[in-house]
C-alpha cells in the first residue's frame, strides 16, 4: 500500500512537470497571425510597402457618358497583380426623384436665362438636361433604380519602379475608354484595407449610377457562340473562346455583311467560303471586283469572266442538268423557252405579240432540230446556239424585224457574248462569275444569264450551297437583279442554299425595299468596322446599344459583331498563314506575292 502511494505521487509530479513544459512551449510557439503577418510595413503618402511588395491603391474618379458591356474585362485579364473591389450602395428612389426635380428645375432656369440673354446654346447643358429627364421618367415608371458605385484598384509590384510603370499602364488602359483614375494619396492604408476581402469601404469615393449603367460593371459577362458543328469564324473578343458555328442550323442559312471599305468584309467572306468548301459545301460567287480569282485557282474551281473579250463563255440555250430518273421532273423545255423569251425581251427590247409568238415557235423548233424535246433523256444533247435560231428565223415569214434586231448579237459587235458554246466546267464545287469588265450595255443580259444558271443549278439538284454576292449594292441598282436576290433570300431555305450579301454602301442597300427584305430574311449578320455616317442607320436596323455602336466605330480591321439568331458576340476574324496567303487582298502582300512568283518563273 505504501509503495502504491509513492508511485502515485511520482506520477502526479511527472504530470505537473509535463504541464509546465507544455505551457512553456505554448508561450514560445508562433500563432497564425505571427505566421501571416509581414516582417515590415512602410506607409508613405504615395505607396504602402508590405514586406517586400510595394502597393498603391487607385480609385475611378470619372466615367464617360457611354461604356460598352463588360468594359472591366481588359482590366481583369491584365497580366499583373491587381486587387479590384466594387461597392454598390442602393439609394431610395424618392430621395433621388426629389433631387432630380430640383436639379432639372435649376438646369431649365439656367437654359431660360441663357435664351433671354441671347447666348449661344450650351450643348453640355442640353445633354445633361436630356439625360436627367430620361432618368427621372425611367425611375418614375419603375424601369430603373439608383445606386452609388465605387471602384478601387490596388496594384502590387516587387519594386517601386515597376509599380510606377504598372500604374501608368492601367491609367492608359482605362483612359482609352475615357475612364479616369486617381491615387488615394495620403490614404494608402485605407485604400489597401478597402481592397482586401473584408467588404469595408474606407475611401468612400462613389459615383451615381442607374441600373443600366451599373449592369455594365458586372466583371464576368461572357457570351459563348460555339457549337459542335460548323466552321471557325474567329475569336470571341469577350473571353478569347472560339466562335464555331454552322449557319445551316439556323432558321435559314442567309447572311448579310456590312462594313466600310477596307474593314475586311471580302477577307471574311473568302475565309468562310474556303472553310465551308472543306466540309463539302458547294460555293457560287458573283464577283464584281475580281477579288476571288486567286482563291478560285487555289481550290481548282471554275472561273468565268463575263465580258465581250472574255475567252470563257456560257451558252444561254443550255438545258439544266436534271436527274432523268426523278419522277417529279416536269417539262423543263417549256420552262427554258419561257426563260429565253425573258432574255430576248431584254436583248431586243419590247416585243409585239406577233414577234413574241414567232420567237416561241422558233425556239421550240430550234431545240427540236437538236433532238431536244420534252423527254428529260434528251436534255443532254448538244443545245442550239443563237446563230441557229437566227438562221431559222430568217426562213420564217414575218420575222424580219426580229432578225434585224438580233443580227448584232450573231454577226455584229456583240456576237462574242451570246453566240458561243459553253467552254467551262459548270459542275465543279467552286464557281466564280467575274463581272468586273462587263460592259454597261450588256449588264442586264449578262446578269440574266448568270442568275438563270444559278437558279437552275440550285433548283435541279439539292446540295448544301452558298451563293456569295459581293458588293451587293451594285446589283440592287437594277430592278431585275435586285428582285432575284430578294427571291433567293425568301426561297433559299427550301433548296438548302445560304445567300450571303456583302456591301459597303449601306445607304443604297437599305434604301431599297428589296435590301430591307433581304436583311430581315437573313438569320446571320456580320457587322465589321463602320463609318460614322452609316452607324446610326446600322444601329436602327440591328437595334444596337450605344456600347455596340462605339465598338463598331473603334474596332480594328477584321473585328466587329457576329449575330447568329438571337445570340451575338464581338468577334475577331482570324486566319492561318496559308489561308491568309490565298485570300488576302492587301495590295502590298499581293504585289509581293506576284513578284515572288515572277522571280520563281525566271
Amino acid at each position: 500500500m505504501a509503495k502504491t502511494t509513492k508511485q502515485n505521487k511520482a506520477e502526479q509530479e511527472a504530470q505537473k512537470r509535463a504541464q509546465q513544459m507544455e505551457r512553456v512551449m505554448q508561450q514560445g510557439m508562433s500563432t497564425i497571425k505571427d505566421i501571416i503577418s509581414p516582417s515590415v510595413i512602410e506607409l508613405t503618402p504615395n505607396y504602402f510597402k508590405i514586406g517586400d511588395r510595394f502597393t498603391r491603391t487607385m480609385f475611378v474618379s470619372g466615367y464617360p457618358r457611354y461604356v460598352s458591356t463588360n468594359w472591366l474585362s481588359p482590366l481583369i485579364n491584365f497580366n499583373a497583380d491587381i486587387a479590384i473591389s466594387l461597392f454598390q450602395y442602393p439609394i431610395d428612389s424618392k430621395a433621388v426623384m426629389d433631387d432630380l426635380k430640383r436639379r432639372i428645375g435649376q438646369m431649365e432656369a439656367t437654359w431660360n436665362i441663357n435664351q433671354e440673354k441671347g447666348l449661344v446654346k450650351d450643348p453640355e447643358l442640353e445633354t445633361q438636361l436630356q439625360d436627367a429627364n430620361t432618368l427621372r421618367d425611367a425611375i418614375q415608371r419603375g424601369e430603373e433604380k439608383f445606386f452609388q458605385f465605387g471602384l478601387y484598384l490596388t496594384l502590387s509590384s516587387p519594386t517601386l519602379e515597376e509599380l510606377n510603370n504598372l500604374c501608368q499602364k492601367v491609367e492608359s488602359l482605362l483612359g482609352g475608354m475615357l475612364i479616369y483614375t486617381k491615387t488615394t494619396s495620403l490614404q494608402m492604408e485605407e485604400g489597401f484595407r478597402t481592397t482586401i476581402p473584408l467588404c469595408n469601404d474606407h475611401v468612400q469615393v462613389v459615383r451615381n449610377m442607374d441600373t443600366s449603367a451599373l449592369s455594365s460593371t458586372f466583371p464576368f459577362t461572357s457570351s459563348d457562340l460555339t457549337t459542335n458543328e460548323g466552321i471557325l469564324y474567329g475569336l470571341n473578343r469577350h473571353n478569347n473562346s472560339l466562335v464555331i458555328f454552322d449557319r445551316f442550323k439556323l432558321e435559314n442559312a442567309n447572311s448579310v455583311i456590312f462594313a466600310k471599305s477596307g474593314a475586311g468584309k471580302s477577307y471574311t467572306v473568302k475565309l468562310e467560303a474556303l472553310r465551308y468548301l472543306m466540309i463539302g459545301t458547294e460555293i457560287i460567287i458573283v464577283d464584281p471586283e475580281r477579288e476571288y480569282k486567286a482563291l478560285c485557282d487555289a481550290v481548282g474551281g471554275t472561273y468565268i469572266n463575263i465580258s465581250l473579250n472574255s475567252q470563257t463563255h456560257i451558252n444561254p440555250f443550255d438545258m439544266p442538268k436534271v436527274q432523268t430518273t426523278d419522277p417529279e421532273i416536269g417539262d423543263e423545255l417549256r420552262g427554258k423557252i419561257i426563260s429565253m423569251l425573258g432574255l430576248f425581251a431584254i436583248l431586243l427590247g419590247e416585243l409585239t405579240n406577233k414577234e413574241e409568238s414567232l420567237l416561241d415557235r422558233a425556239l421550240l423548233e430550234v431545240y427540236r432540230q437538236k433532238g431536244i424535246v420534252s423527254d428529260p433523256s434528251t436534255y443532254n444533247n448538244p443545245p442550239p446556239l443563237m446563230g441557229d435560231l437566227f438562221e431559222l428565223l430568217k426562213t420564217m415569214p414575218g420575222a424580219e424585224t426580229v432578225v434585224e434586231k438580233m443580227e448584232k448579237y450573231v454577226r455584229g459587235s456583240l456576237s462574242g457574248m451570246f453566240n458561243m458554246s459553253t467552254n467551262v466546267a459548270l459542275d465543279t464545287p467552286f464557281i466564280v462569275f467575274d463581272i468586273r469588265d462587263l460592259e454597261d450595255v450588256l449588264r442586264p443580259m449578262a446578269m440574266f444569264t448568270i442568275l438563270e444558271f444559278i437558279w437552275n443549278k440550285i433548283r435541279t439538284s439539292h446540295k448544301r450551297r452558298l451563293l456569295l454576292v459581293d458588293e451587293a449594292w451594285i446589283m440592287m441598282q437594277h430592278e431585275d437583279s435586285a428582285r432575284f436576290l430578294f427571291g433567293m433570300a425568301k426561297r433559299a431555305r427550301k433548296y438548302w442554299l445560304g445567300l450571303t450579301t456583302i456591301t459597303q454602301d449601306v445607304d443604297d442597300f437599305l434604301e431599297s425595299s428589296y435590301g430591307k427584305a433581304i436583311v430581315s430574311n437573313s438569320s446571320m449578320q456580320i457587322l465589321l468596322k463602320q463609318s460614322t455616317s452609316a452607324i446610326e442607320k446600322i444601329a436602327k436596323i440591328f437595334n444596337l446599344t450605344e456600347g455596340e455602336k462605339y465598338l463598331l466605330l473603334e474596332c480594328d480591321v477584321g473585328e466587329g459583331l457576329f449575330f447568329a439568331g438571337q445570340n451575338h458576340v464581338a468577334i475577331r476574324i482570324i486566319a492561318s498563314y496559308i489561308e491568309d496567303q490565298i485570300i488576302t487582298t492587301d495590295p502590298e502582300k499581293v504585289t509581293k506575292k506576284d513578284q515572288e512568283a515572277s522571280e520563281a518563273e525566271v
